[in-house]
């Protein structure tokens, strides 16, 4: 492997700037024109773990009885680049999914990050959140958490496990001690109640399920359950299978993503 050797200022490299990931600026990259129709929420997701939280929101929201919840789910291909797309720009400055539009509001209400929209869901609807402020604030807590913890997960771990053009143990070594840490973390808080916040089900089970639940039950990355050894987890992994049992979660993972062409 070449040595490395730091430049005193960093350069994007001019080769990336044709490819479809990120790059050092934001800002749409096409013009686009997103499909939009009746139903009150138009979802534009894909089906990783940032990405089903929301269909899970919604199909749990319908197992409640939860009228008004109806939405239409849309495909964005992050692989293709559809998140630098002009209209999904538009709604998602940030360009990654998912991201959601409220039509029952006037004007329309556009809103981002995974975590805001389970928050906004559940403050729309008084459900999966507790309504007093030692219970609400219990659950923002780890909602929060999930949404700076997750990134060691995915983007680190995760990449440097799964996706890295060859094994480099410095990142691997630290991403792993920390997800550990993360899980342990899990753990020793459901060995204490049956769930993340307390005695009730809520948004923030949600959130952290579509990570860690994920991972807990050896459906992130392959091979990660034995070298993560996740046996070493068994409240997590109870809770896991637990919350993969519920229907509206089975029906958030099945749900249908409609191509933006249609």
């Amino acid at each position: 492997m070449t040595e490395y050797e730091l430049p005193k200022v960093w350069q994007w490299e001019e080769e990336n700037s044709k490819k479809v990931g990120n790059r050092p600026t934001v800002g749409s990259r096409f013009e686009q024109k997103l499909p939009v129709r009746e139903a009150p929420f138009q979802l534009y997701s894909l089906g990783t773990p940032n990405g089903i939280k929301v269909a899970i929101m919604f199909e749990e929201l319908k197992e409640l009885g939860v009228e008004g919840a109806d939405y239409d789910l849309y495909t964005i291909n992050i692989g293709e680049g559809d998140q630098f797309g002009s209209d999904f720009v538009e709604i998602n400055p940030n360009s990654k999914i998912p991201a959601l539009v409220d039509q029952s509001q006037s004007p329309r209400l556009e809103i981002f990050e995974s975590g805001s929209i389970l928050l906004y869901l559940a403050e729309k609807f008084n459900q999966l959140i507790p309504t007093d402020i030692h219970g609400r604030t219990e659950t923002l807590n780890w909602l929060f958490w999930q949404m700076g913890a997750g990134p060691y997960v995915g983007g680190g771990f995760g990449h440097f496990f799964a996706y890295a053009p060859e094994p480099m143990k410095y990142p691997i070594d630290r991403f792993t001690m920390e997800t550990k840490r993360q899980l342990d973390l899990l753990d020793k808080a459901l060995a204490q109640r049956p769930y993340i916040a307390g005695d009730a089900y809520t948004i923030a089970d949600i959130a952290i399920w579509s990570w860690y639940g994920l991972l807990a039950l050896g459906k992130l990355y392959k091979g990660s359950y034995e070298f993560l050894n996740l046996e070493e987890y068994p409240h997590l992994l109870e809770w896991s299978h637990r919350i993969a049992e519920r229907p509206g979660v089975q029906k958030g993972l099945a749900a249908e993503y409609k191509p933006l062409g249609e």
